[in-house]
């Protein structure tokens, strides 16, 4: 699972490089991907997670516990 959110399931997209003649090659977007290590205070334990940018401002939003019960029950994890 490299290169895949594990809470948002955001992976690597394709696309083209444009240059000014308007030539198109093929290349690779890739997520804003972090590892990144929480602490579960109902478990009391500590988890790392593999999450793009956006996931982490949806942990700080909604906090650890619900967003890793949403991600299960999406499949995500």
């Amino acid at each position: 699972m490299s290169r895949v959110c594990q809470i948002t399931g955001k992976k690597v997209i394709t696309g083209n490089n444009v240059s000014k003649s308007k030539r198109r090659t093929r290349r690779k977007f890739y997520p804003n991907l972090q590892t990144k290590k929480f602490f579960i205070p109902e478990e009391d334990k500590w988890v790392t997670l593999k999450v793009s940018a956006a996931a982490i401002r949806t942990i700080n939003k909604k906090g650890i516990s619900a967003v890793i019960a949403e991600a299960k029950s999406n499949g995500f994890m």
